[in-house]
């Protein structure tokens, strides 16, 4: 009877390791597919968001740290730029790269109206910053505006106070990065009256009221998001809601923009740019 009893607790014990051991390799089975099914959707999203290779129709599978990469490109620059966006995810530590080269490639995704993912992407991020240029902007924030993007083209609707407000709003959306066209069909509302002294000593007060660090960061945002200011050579300070600008640019014409998208920032009451040369 001892001797069953021992021998049913051996059994016992024998299935409940195995069990577990059974139970540690499909956990880590799954834990692995988990990390290439991550590391493949990385490396798929970063070549859809790249305008080199976007419009290629590239493949990606991963295994164990090995990702291999299948499909065709047009040259043997964006083959190799595909083997690089590969290796900088975490994890990833080979890439069989047998991607093809054609120079008469041509990729059916160029053949279609619709948009790639990639492209959807840039409408939405040149939506967003059309939107928050208008919205940081003492002339044209509270203005009904809609702004809708396909393609790189811009197209703004809705109503403005007056031809002022209209223009610099279809400049501030040509002057934003990725922008290629703009539709301005902007109304000018001449039903609404004009603003009285009243209404800009308001404007003053609250101006008075806004941060200088928010003042100097919408600056700075919106020359990022300028396709004709150099940002990284131009600093910005305020003090007060009187903003300075120091550094570098290439031409008048980019002091000039640089002077006036500070001044259309809200709570800004000056703009000294003496220590902006070219």
């Amino acid at each position: 009877m001892y001797t069953k009893s021992r021998k049913f607790v051996l059994a016992s014990a024998i299935t409940l390791a195995l069990a577990s051991i059974s139970g540690a390799a499909v956990a880590g089975a799954m834990s692995q597919d988990l990390t290439s099914a991550r590391q493949e959707s990385q490396i798929w999203t970063t070549y859809s968001l790249s305008p080199y290779l976007r419009a290629n129709d590239l493949q990606v599978s991963v295994n164990e740290g090995t990702a291999t990469l299948t499909g065709t490109v047009e040259e043997d620059v964006d083959k190799q730029l595909a083997k690089q966006i590969a290796l900088g995810v975490g994890g990833i530590e080979k890439v069989d790269n047998q991607i093809k080269v054609d120079a008469d490639y041509v990729s059916p995704s160029r053949l279609s109206d619709e948009r790639s993912f990639g492209e959807v992407v840039d409408d939405a991020t040149i939506t967003a910053t059309v939107k928050s240029k208008l919205l940081w902007s003492k002339n044209t924030d509270g203005l009904d505006m809609d702004v809708d993007t396909r393609m790189g083209t811009v197209t703004l609707s809705g109503s403005a106070d007056n031809g002022a407000s209209k223009e610099l709003a279809g400049r501030m959306a040509e002057n934003t990065r990725g922008v290629v066209a703009v539709d301005n069909q902007l109304v000018v509302d001449k039903a609404k009256p004009a603003s009285k002294d009243g209404d800009e000593a308001a404007e003053h007060d609250t101006s008075e009221a806004i941060a200088d660090t928010w003042i100097t960061t919408k600056v700075k945002s919106t020359y990022m998001y300028s396709s004709n200011v150099e940002n990284d050579d131009i600093s910005v300070s305020t003090e007060n809601g009187n903003v300075t600008l120091n550094g570098k640019v290439s031409s008048g014409a980019e002091r000039e923009l640089a002077i006036e998208l500070a001044q259309n920032i809200r709570g800004v009451k000056s703009v000294n740019a003496t220590a902006l040369t070219f």
